[in-house]
């Protein structure tokens, strides 16, 4: 594969596309990267289902250098809810490993696919429906977390995103305000990429047909432009976000989701 001029534009706009996301929305950027990281690759010779696992795990990757970027901003305007962090790491890292050790090297990316596009439709119709949690709901102890965090960090590592797609509804579900929640939730990108980004180069490299300068299932050129486009824009994604009202950011979060969700299912029936 070729690393011609038009190549590297697509992915550099990507990385900022993304990284706008992962400041405004909390989710890492992952959701938007899987998706076009996929028909890069498959315009470009790529068998489909290898494509879909090099899109996961190539999103998943730069989602270490989108969260801490985005994070920062947060943090800066005291919107981070650390308690929650350090409640739900644990289970994040288990979670992360099983999924990218195991069940993702097993399954087909046809299925990988289909999975991310179920799941993010679910996530987003729970969004737009902007459910009010009940007053009385609250975060629940450190079994509850560690539970949640263990479902957030193995659905991350399906789909190749940084689990604000899970945890800013669990969150909200909480009543976790929702700034709080996207905050909180730009901070968890980091524990779930570092535990599936391990996974996945681990669980890569006895793949067959990979293009050049892969490490595992991560596509390295694309890992590369995309992180350094996305790190630009995270901090202006992430003061947008306080200056939204929050059905606002709710509607933005599950339109993009739906759009996201409706390609992934075509190029999953597709690859069956």
């Amino acid at each position: 594969m070729t690393f011609e001029p038009t190549l590297i534009i697509e992915l550099a706009l990507l990385g900022l596309g993304t990284g706008f996301l992962a400041g405004l929305l909390g989710i890492g950027g992952g959701m938007m990267m899987v998706p076009f990281i996929t028909i890069i690759l498959t315009g470009r010779g790529i068998a489909p289902d290898l494509a879909v696992k090099m899109a996961i795990a190539t999103s998943m990757a730069t989602i270490l250098f989108t969260s801490l970027s985005s994070v920062r901003a947060h943090h800066k305007r005291g919107a981070v809810r650390w308690d929650l962090v350090r409640g739900l790491a644990p289970g994040i890292i288990l979670g992360g490993t099983v999924a990218s050790l195991g069940v993702f090297a097993l399954l087909k990316g046809a299925w990988l696919a289909l999975f991310f596009a179920a799941f993010v439709s679910f996530s987003a119709t729970q969004m737009f429906l902007d459910k009010k949690p009940k007053p009385t709901r609250q975060v629940p102890g450190t079994g509850g977390l560690m539970a949640a965090g263990g479902v957030i960090g193995f659905l991350s590592g399906l789909v190749g995103a940084g689990g604000g797609f899970v945890s800013v509804p669990f969150m909200t579900w909480c009543n976790v305000a929702m700034h709080n929640a996207v905050a909180t939730s730009a901070a968890l990108g980091f524990p779930i990429a570092l535990a599936n980004v391990v996974g996945y180069v681990i669980s890569g490299q006895s793949v067959q047909d990979l293009p050049l300068y892969s490490f595992g299932y991560i596509w390295l050129p694309a890992l590369g432009v995309i992180a350094s486009c996305s790190v630009l824009t995270a901090p202006l994604g992430a003061r947008a976000a306080h200056t939204l009202p929050v059905k606002q950011l709710k509607r933005v979060f599950a339109s993009i989701l739906y759009l996201l969700a409706a390609y992934m299912l075509y190029r999953g029936l597709t690859s069956l």
